[in-house]
């Protein structure tokens, strides 16, 4: 089996719904002003965004977690957005179905965050 690494995704409720119609298996298409798709590499860094960002913007965020084997990883280096404490990797938008593809396993909510 080839070796993931585990990366995470902040998202908005509205997101949350189109990975859960697929299964838990798939990230949605991006829309044509998101041109990049930009998972990170830490946990603390997802929770970040999705409670200082996504709440305010959608009501709700939550923090989804997945692994991607490595071999397809190796292509693209780590972007710092900021600093080592955020950093991501930038897939292209017409880039997510091979990105999609290799996802090993479920994508899994690991928190989840409302208004106060």
């Amino acid at each position: 089996m080839n070796s993931v690494t585990t990366l995470w995704r902040p998202v908005g409720p509205v997101e949350l719904e189109l990975i859960r119609k697929s299964g838990m298996r798939a990230f949605p298409p991006r829309l044509p002003e998101q041109p990049i798709f930009y998972p990170v590499t830490t946990k603390a860094y997802a929770v970040k965004i999705a409670r200082d960002w996504n709440v305010p913007a959608s009501g709700a965020g939550y923090v989804t977690e997945f692994d991607v084997q490595d071999d397809y990883l190796a292509s693209y280096d780590v972007q710092q957005a900021g600093g080592r404490a955020h950093e991501e990797y930038w897939i292209p938008a017409e880039q997510m179905d091979a990105f999609n593809d290799a996802i090993v396993g479920e994508i899994r909510v690991v928190e989840e965050f409302g208004p106060e």
